[in-house]
């Protein structure tokens, strides 16, 4: 046992010092002073919650080293403090072992049930272990949502002194969460906490009990160690002064007689109402300072459901509480301090007209803003002009009558409530594209009357998108969305995306005329302001554009794919000015992780074909865990590390917010919290073999015959259909979204691991 223990401390001790080799860090980036809101006018401090535990077991040696690499140089470390039976005290998340322990398992027999502030909790208490009975009990993943891939590192459990002395952190946090129930038990936080201070430098001591910081104000030198009065849910009573902590929170001036500070929830500064949505910040955190009080808030996971209004974007968040003109907290406390690092040295006081450092990377919308509005409706494609998109798109589809529109998908299903509507009979199977309700059996009139729905990807997990707003906007013909598109100042271009061209030439509709058609009519042929981009996974549909020079032609490949014969890029080169790869073709996964990369971004580079990548999405169930549930490190890994051309994506603000952050062409003062990540790397800090996944078939290789498509069929008498017209069918299930495997839920807490490990 200590053996492997020892081993796994070892690989995770290399792989740091790569790290800190490789990245001379900063703090905070610039030396230029900042107009922070703080009491202190400071920076706000990232305090990281028993490490990185949105990653690694909480209050581990891995997530507190972790913690240290991957945020800014001065990050506190936070120890919640429970007592063991010989009054040592470790730092464990929980008064009860059994979260996030294997201690069932070691002491099956020993549970017993305790009155926990009122309470009765039944599992395996510090209290009733020597610390030496503990030595042999490992740290796990406590959360289940989280991976428990390093369950088997056997990571022990540390005391406040293992912490200091090892980890050797730039500052040491400890939460005294259960002074009253220790005191129940003959055990004394007190005179715990006044002899650790003799032997560690503990920069903040917070808890929810009045009078245990009370009991300890006169010990402490105010500027060493600063007290941190915790504030719970506003409904719960704090045992010293029997009032609720909302009726203590009214008197501040109290609080500032035993504490220098206060620790909120998040939710008392921005409240959110019972839909998840925004109600006005607090007059909170002003007040406070105004009492001399430093305002920490908590709370924060990039892997929690948090308000609608961040569009699942953590560092939006983030920002919030850092850079919103009226106030800003004095800290935080997260599970992934790599982001609120990020936000605060790297896209904090941009400003709206802030210079982009990255000029090099496209933007492309998919389906307009359809992370935030139904997909290629007006709304979206406003918002996507809004949040700074260079290219919107419109994925051109035809109705009964010949009229193109912008539609995600042929099948109505996927983006309308066609299913429950009176078209539900026109349901039908197609060999060539599927089951569906299709929108060339419904005439433009009738598609209008039917109703948009948002896109809802990882409804499966809880993770619905912008719900006050699920069938808001309009459908928009392809002549609206060039119209649209040409008003637009900001855009560099737009994308058509065209599909089932041959099919629906068999049967009298010619997609590609009436793009052609679109186009000229719009003035697209006769302007050079806009770039036109033709997009399809048909190259014959390419090759009808190829008289147009001034179009770019773009070849999507949306299987992914291992590697690329030369020959097949050659090909492609002949048709194409571009190509739209997967994520997966960049870098591979194996369970969520990131296994490693492939060449074929810079092959196709180097035929001179920009390489724009999709989909990107910021929910941290589309992430592997080596982006730590933040899509702003996934944008950057892709950017840094694969170079690609251009993203695109459901949530253009993230992306175009990315371009603008203060972090980048910094040389070697590059923090490592805007370096991209090196797949495999996080696969390596799994030092059990029976946690290691098993290996995967690698992604195909893309050959000739994979992309030359014979040319398009004429377009045939509308009145003669032809036989592959389809049977009817029964009305598939109203949800037309893609199922989406346990293995994407798991991806989206591992990039921010990689990042590190340069």
């Amino acid at each position: 046992m200590y053996g492997t223990r020892a081993l796994s401390v070892v690989v995770l001790s290399a792989v740091l010092v790569v790290i800190q080799c490789a990245h001379d860090v900063s703090a905070q980036g610039s030396n230029t002073p900042s107009p922070w809101q703080t009491l202190n006018g400071n920076p706000p401090l990232v305090v990281a919650r028993g490490g990185f535990s949105g990653l690694f077991p909480d209050s581990s040696n891995y997530a507190y080293s972790f913690a240290l690499i991957t945020s800014v140089q001065d990050v506190i470390l936070w120890c919640d403090v429970q007592l063991t039976k010989d009054a040592t005290g470790i730092c464990f998340p929980d008064i009860n072992l059994n979260n996030n322990s294997n201690i069932k398992d070691i002491y099956k027999d020993r549970q017993k049930t305790y009155l926990v502030n009122g309470v009765s909790v039944s599992g395996w208490f510090p209290l009733d272990f020597t610390l030496d009975a503990l030595s042999s009990v490992s740290l796990t993943q406590g959360i289940y949502s989280r991976t428990n891939r390093f369950d088997g590192n056997l990571l022990p459990i540390l005391t406040v002194e293992n912490v200091s002395t090892q980890v050797k952190p730039p500052g040491l946090w400890l939460n005294i969460q259960h002074d009253t129930f220790y005191t129940q038990h003959s055990l004394s936080m007190r005179s715990y906490v006044l002899s650790v201070s003799r032997r560690v430098v503990v920069n903040y001591i917070s808890s929810p009990e009045v009078n245990f910081l009370r009991s300890i104000v006169s010990r402490f030198n105010q500027n060493i160690t600063k007290l941190v009065f915790r504030f719970l849910g506003q409904s719960e009573t704090e045992p010293t002064t029997n009032q609720t902590y909302g009726s203590l929170l009214k008197n501040l001036t109290f609080i500032k007689t035993f504490a220098s500070g206060i620790l909120v929830p998040k939710d008392y500064i921005w409240p959110v109402d019972k839909s998840l949505y925004l109600k006005a910040h607090t007059s909170l955190v002003v007040d406070a300072h105004k009492e001399g009080l430093q305002v920490f808030a908590s709370e924060f996971a990039n892997d929690n459901i948090f308000s609608y209004n961040y569009s699942y974007d953590p560092v939006a968040e983030y920002l919030s509480f850092f850079d919103n003109g009226d106030f800003s907290v004095d800290g935080v406390l997260s599970d992934f301090p790599i982001t609120p690092s990020a936000a605060a040295d790297c896209f904090s006081h941009l400003g709206n007209n802030a210079t982009k450092t990255v000029k090099d990377l496209l933007i492309i919308s998919r389906n307009g803003a359809s992370g935030d509005f139904p997909g290629c409706t007006d709304l979206a494609y406003k918002q996507a002009i809004l949040d700074g998109v260079d290219v919107i798109d419109c994925s051109v589809q035809m109705s009964k009558d010949g009229i193109p529109f912008c539609l995600s998908d042929i099948n109505l299903i996927a983006s309308t409530n066609a299913a429950q509507s009176i078209f539900n009979s026109l349901s039908k199977n197609i060999p060539e594209i599927g089951s569906g309700i299709f929108t060339f059996s419904l005439n433009w009139d009738e598609i209008q009357s039917l109703t948009l729905e948002i896109s809802t990807p990882y409804n499966k997990y809880g993770l619905v998108r912008n719900p006050m707003f699920k069938t808001a906007g309009k459908f928009q013909k392809l002549s609206d969305f060039l119209a649209l598109a040409k008003n637009a100042s900001t855009l560099s271009g737009v994308l058509l995306g065209i599909e089932h061209a041959a099919y629906l030439a068999e049967n009298g509709m010619g997609v590609t005329d009436a793009v052609i058609a679109a186009l000229k009519d719009a003035g697209y042929d006769n302007q050079t302001t806009l770039k036109v981009m033709i997009q399809s996974t048909d190259s014959s549909v390419l090759t009808k554009f190829k008289d147009n020079k001034s179009y770019e032609l773009v070849y999507k490949i949306d299987e992914p794919i291992g590697d690329v014969l030369n020959s097949t890029v050659e090909d492609i080169k002949s048709f194409a000015h571009a190509v739209v790869i997967t994520k997966d073709s960049v870098f591979t996964e194996n369970a969520e992780f990131l296994r490693g990369s492939t060449k074929v971004v810079q092959k196709f580079q180097a035929f001179n074909l920009s390489v724009y990548v999709e989909i990107f999405q910021n929910e941290f169930v589309s992430q592997a865990w080596d982006f730590f549930s933040d899509a702003t490190v996934e944008i950057n890994s892709y950017y840094q590390g694969a170079g690609i051309n251009g993203v695109v994506t459901e949530f253009p603000k993230t992306a175009d917010r990315y371009r603008k952050n203060a972090c980048l062409n910094l040389g070697t003062n590059t923090p490592t919290y805007m370096s991209p990540v090196q797949p495999g790397s996080l696969l390596q800090l799994v030092g059990n073999s029976q946690y290691i996944p098993p290996a995967e078939a690698p992604n195909p290789l893309l050959v000739d015959s994979d992309v030359m498509e014979p040319p398009l069929p004429p377009v045939a008498d509308k009145e003669s259909p032809s036989p592959g017209n389809g049977t009817t069918a029964a009305p598939p299930q109203p949800n037309g979204q893609p199922k989406i495997t346990a293995g994407i839920f798991f991806s989206s807490l591992v990039t921010l691991v990689s990042t590190l490990l340069l």
